[in-house]
């Protein structure tokens, strides 16, 4: 069975994902755009962090659904991209103003203490959200986020992600790349930004005929553009902000991802208490394409069986 026919049977065996109610939720001057899935009576909420910088909620849903049959699910558009209010000067946005945003919106919905999980970039927003907010974060879930610092991935991503690629495929990114280096010091147009991201895109799979089974996703977010132009010229050093993070921390990586095995194994030891998951066969994508095993992990770690304590024996 092909990756493409896993994944199909996968979809249709689920019954049909349960419709989000969005909302309009303020939080640090600006207006944000939440979904909520329907609450599960004893379960925190689990909030969903979109990775890409540039995308929105939907880079996550439906492909979470499954984890709504135990847990309210809540996912939002960070600032500046999808439903959600820009911020004032744009250009000056930061990931960091991203990972501000998360304590500042469970405040704002009433949430005592929720599960957080963000997905490449947007467990890098996880990570640094849950060092602002530990106490409130009961568990956190990392899936295939980018590393703790930029030097260990970000340099060579484009060189990585080229070797995958066949040769229209690497001509489009080529030029996707030109463009952007042609604007020299100028802020990044969002649409060359959309563009390269949609060239990269089938790099990210495993599987190369899985690829194609999606479109790549396409945004012109001024605000996620900014924020990706500074992370790729500036790099970035995380690793004061999150050592010995005291969440209990699950750290999923596909082992054939673009982001390399060893940064996810640097991530895990970094973290206060985490332990690591590799899946075989999975790129940067695992909820699709190994979802039984991703969604087992996931569904284990947040909501652990109850260990069976010994039956004393009559003497």
């Amino acid at each position: 069975m092909t990756a493409r026919d896993r994944f199909t049977a996968f979809r249709r065996s689920l019954p049909t994902p349960p419709r989000l109610v969005r909302e309009t939720v303020r939080a640090r001057g600006l207006d944000f755009a939440v979904f909520r899935s329907p609450a599960v009576a004893g379960a925190p909420p689990l909030l969903c962090i979109n990775g890409g910088l540039l995308f929105d909620h939907r880079l996550l849903w439906p492909a979470l659904s499954p984890l709504t049959a135990r847990r309210q699910l809540v996912l939002y558009d960070q600032r500046g991209r999808g439903a959600s209010r820009s911020p004032p000067g744009a250009q000056s946005a930061r990931i960091e103003h991203d990972a501000g945003d998360v304590p500042a919106l469970r405040a704002a919905l009433g949430v005592a203490r929720w599960d957080v999980l963000g997905h490449s970039w947007g467990g890098g927003i996880a990570m640094l959200a849950a060092a602002l907010d530990p106490d409130a974060t009961r568990r956190l879930v990392l899936v295939d986020p980018v590393g703790t610092r930029s030097e260990n991935w970000l340099d060579d991503l484009h060189d990585r992600a080229l070797l995958r690629l066949d040769d229209p495929q690497r001509r489009l990114l080529g030029a996707a790349s030109d463009a952007i280096a042609a604007g020299g010091d100028a802020p990044t147009d969002p649409a060359r930004a959309a563009d390269y991201a949609a060239a990269l895109y089938p790099a990210w799979f495993a599987d190369r005929e899985l690829a194609t089974h999606f479109t790549p996703p396409r945004s012109t977010s001024r605000t996620g553009a900014a924020v990706w132009a500074r992370l790729r010229r500036e790099g970035y050093d995380w690793r004061e902000r999150v050592r010995g993070l005291p969440v209990p921390t699950l750290v999923i990586h596909g082992e054939e991802d673009l982001v390399p095995v060893d940064v996810a194994r640097e991530t895990a030891a970094l973290l206060g208490d985490a332990r690591l998951a590799l899946l075989p066969g999975a790129g940067h994508l695992p909820f699709w394409e190994t979802p039984q095993s991703f969604f087992a992990l996931v569904e284990e770690f947040l909501d652990p069986a109850p260990q069976q304590s010994a039956v004393a024996r009559p003497s």
